[in-house]
């Protein structure tokens, strides 16, 4: 059987350690000795230090059952413990080869880590540890805000385990750290307030900090332990994302080494699935502390982690009340409903309480409104442009406008902004000054990488480094942010309906002036056909007693004259006649009725015998369904569309009208709605152009000469009147030479109502 270790030698350097494999390194840290065991219970890997603990070689070790070295008591007592539900809370106080040990084991893929620990000695030690950790929650319940409870953490921890230093380290979310709450020593430097750079934490150790929650340096010039196991095959590896002995990084090593630092305790902060931030506990000499203290050291970071939301909202209250009753306030306005009313918001102080803005801005129809502290008309304009080409979201929000647009750089009256579009161009926008900070870093965050003679380390300097931080604005806070969304679509609710109240307003006035054209029109149509009747019926009275007195006419042309003036008369009666009938369709307010359209066409058909007769037409005609109409109207539009007919017949063939008809739903192309019957007249007379179906429809549209063919051109025109009327359509095609369709299409809704 061939061993090797699992050492990992891959050169660690400072421009690879981002990458650098921290979860398996393949060795240990010397204060305890680790053993891998196979589902089997075979043991696949030890560290060769086991010798130092229980006096037996890792060669004698590796490949043997785990009964066969340490004996049936130990391997009940050890799986036993694997099957235990709470194993991660408690280590397993156990006897090895007749030494006392404290195991604590986790499963890495399918080897179960068996990590042992010489017994800590003082048992006692516990109840000071659970009295401590009543004083720290009777203590931590008079607390309100988030760092006050940090502090108090802080304290708590270093009396627990006895550090030198303990800080509460927070990240932002770029992951830098600051200290935001610490006990130390009195003789040592305070780093409170301190930040450092991401850099110094690099992600894969933030990962694994998520995995593993507390890491443990007992001693820094501690000399790593290998890791052996049996060589059968390639890449054979151990993971040790939750380990407590893992070695650690030398690139770790050699930091903390320059900070002074010899030990340390390391307790994750995990909130929401993210890193929150880190207990960082430095001891200034080599020191261990016992499982039962670490895992008290633990609990202390999960009362703040599950307080934080608590806290902060506790932080935050106050000024989110004060949003809160802003927008309250804000929105409880009694506005009119007129363009003024922007004026009155504009200057409400509570809009800029809402996001605790400095100034803003309300753009509308080309208008700028502004309140506060605000940029010129034309920046505001030029921001618009730009957020409008850059950002394709209707919401930007910023604390430093120069990260985005590096020509507002120098305009320190608004370093961020809330940039809400409410639609059609209009916008509103809060904005923030700049506010200029200092932060204290630990050491420059530039110079996170020192060469020297011997190649590239972690600095070695942490004195305090500051960094003054300008052109941006205090960071807009949660509250604010929603804040100014609720009053945004409040805002442009109000507009829309200050732009309805106007459009309302415009069409009130346009309807009046409208009922008092029509009136005009009203007494204008009055007069053209009531009082014109008159005067046209006198003179066919004068020129047919003049006619019927030869003695009068003297000559053939004044005959002729008088038969002309007498046509005219006859022609401007009838024009007069339909002018009176189209408008009665407006003003039409019989309730729909169901009607049997053979009736309309029997009636219609014997009312128009004569004519009929007199042109030798011959009308065939099948049956034809019932529709929802009015009875005068269809005898009107039946007779409008046969006189048509018959007037537009040819002079080479006798007038034939065919009549057919559907109760088929039909899509009707043209106007894109279904209708449910239709009636179609066709005619064998002189047809028309295509191009003309619209024009034929249209009053006083004519095609042909008024010599020729009489009529007042207001027939058809009438006929799409009833139609309309009745809620449905007709449509023409003509086939000239040949003849017209006429089609009329009824609705399939019974319930459709006269249009006015």
């Amino acid at each position: 059987m061939k061993i090797k270790d699992i050492v990992n030698r891959d050169v660690v350097t400072l421009t690879n350690c981002e990458h650098e494999p921290i979860h398996i390194p393949g060795k240990i840290q010397p204060h305890g000795f680790l053993i891998g065991l196979t589902s089997e219970r075979k043991i696949d890997y030890c560290t060769n230090n086991i010798s130092s603990f229980i006096g037996i070689s890792y060669t004698e070790v590796i490949g043997k059952n785990l009964i066969d070295v340490f004996g049936t008591k130990a391997e009940n007592q050890i799986f036993e413990y694997i099957n235990d539900t709470i194993q991660n809370v408690f280590p397993l106080e156990i006897d090895l080869l007749g030494k006392l040990f404290q195991v604590s084991i986790h499963r890495s893929f399918d080897i179960y880590v068996l990590e042992a620990e010489p017994l800590f000695p003082g048992k006692e030690e516990l109840a000071d540890v659970y009295t401590q950790t009543i004083q720290f929650v009777t203590q931590m319940n008079n607390t309100r805000s988030l760092k006050d409870l940090c502090a108090l953490v802080a304290q708590g921890t270093r009396e627990i385990t006895g550090y030198d230093r303990v800080m509460i380290y927070r990240f932002d979310k770029q992951y830098n750290g600051e200290v935001f709450a610490e006990s130390c020593r009195e003789d040592l430097e305070s780093f409170l307030g301190l930040h450092y750079p991401h850099t110094d934490i690099p992600a894969q150790a933030r990962e694994l900090y998520i995995k593993n929650q507390l890491r443990l340096i007992v001693d820094m010039d501690y000399e790593a332990v290998p890791i052996f196991t049996i060589d059968d095959r390639e890449n054979k590896n151990l993971d040790l994302s939750l380990s407590i002995l893992r070695s650690t990084s030398p690139i770790h090593v050699e930091y903390l080494k320059n900070m002074g630092v010899y030990a340390t305790l390391t307790i994750s902060l995990i909130h929401h699935g993210r890193l929150w931030g880190l207990i960082a506990c430095h001891h200034y000499a080599p020191k261990n502390i016992s499982p039962h203290i670490r895992l008290a050291a633990k609990l202390q970071g999960q009362f703040i982690t599950s307080q934080i939301d608590i806290r902060q909202s506790n932080d935050e209250n106050i000024n989110a009340q004060n949003t809160a009753l802003a927008l309250e306030q804000l929105t409880g306005l009694d506005l009119p409903l007129l363009q003024e009313s922007i004026e009155k918001i504009i200057n409400a102080p509570q809009l800029l309480n809402i996001c605790n803005a400095s100034g803003v801005s309300i753009i509308t129809r080309g208008k700028i409104y502004k309140n506060g502290l605000t940029p010129s008309d034309k920046q505001v304009k030029k921001l618009i442009t730009l957020i409008n080409a850059q950002v394709p979201e209707k919401v930007f929000i910023t604390n430093k406008l120069s990260d985005y647009f590096p020509e507002f750089g120098s305009f320190s009256d608004f370093a961020g902004i809330i940039y809400h579009s409410l639609g059609s161009d209009d916008y509103v926008i809060w904005f923030r000054p700049e506010t200029i900070s200092e932060i204290n870093w630990g050491g420059d965050p530039e110079k996170a990488i020192i060469k020297d003679d011997n190649g590239l380390h972690p600095r070695n300097s942490f004195n305090i480094w500051k960094q003054i931080i300008k052109n941006q604005s205090s960071a807009w806070k949660e509250y604010e942010i929603n804040g100014a969304l609720q009053y945004a679509h409040v805002l442009h609710n109000q507009l829309m309906m200050v732009i309805l109240s106007e459009e309302e307003e415009k069409y009130r006035t346009q309807s009046e002036i409208l009922k008092e054209t029509n009136s005009e029109l009203e007494n204008l149509n009055w007069i053209s056909t009531h009082d014109l009747q008159e005067p046209l019926r006198k003179i066919q009275l004068f020129t047919s007693k003049m006619l019927a007195e030869p003695d009068v006419i003297q000559s053939e042309s004044v005959s002729s004259s008088l038969h002309r003036v007498s046509k005219s008369a006859s022609r401007m009666r009838t024009l007069l006649d339909d002018i009176l009938k189209f408008s009665r369709i407006k003003y039409t307010r019989e309730a729909l009725q169901e009607i049997d359209l053979n009736h309309i066409l029997e009636a219609t058909m014997e009312e128009m015998k004569e004519v009929i007769s007199e042109n030798n037409a011959v009308i065939e005609y099948e049956n034809l369904p019932e529709v929802h109409g009015v009875n005068f109207l269809l005898r009107q539009l039946f007779s409008n569309i046969l006189q048509n007919s018959l007037k537009f017949a040819s002079s080479e063939r006798t007038p034939n009208i065919k009549i057919t008809a559907s109760s088929e739903p039909e899509l009707v192309a043209y106007s894109n709605k279904i209708y449910c019957n239709w009636v179609r007249f066709s005619d064998n007379g002189i047809g028309f152009e295509q191009r003309y179906s619209e024009t034929i429809f249209k009053v006083f549209g004519r095609l042909h000469n008024q010599e020729k063919y009489t009529g007042s051109g207001v027939g058809l025109a009438l006929c799409k009147k009833i139609m309309q009327t009745l809620g449905g359509t007709i449509y023409a095609e003509g086939r000239p030479g040949e003849g017209t369709d006429i089609t009329i299409f009824f609705p399939c809704d019974p319930l459709d109502t006269l249009l006015d």
